[in-house]
């Protein structure tokens, strides 16, 4: 199984424990997790995350 490599925001301390975290996987696929709950994962595809990407740019409040 391929390890995946999550990343926090830049305004999220790499020393917070309640961080949003996303990586890639090899379907670029973007797979989101807490980190205070890293085995609960939400699996976005590519199109689903350019879609929620492009609605925060916009403005919309989620």
């Amino acid at each position: 199984m391929h390890q995946l490599d999550f990343v926090r925001p830049n305004r999220c301390a790499n020393s917070g424990p309640n961080c949003v975290e996303v990586a890639i996987d090899a379907n670029l696929n973007r797979i989101v997790r807490n980190s205070r709950r890293p085995a609960e994962q939400i699996v976005v595809d590519k199109s689903e995350w350019k879609t929620f990407v492009e609605s925060i740019r916009a403005g919309q409040d989620f």
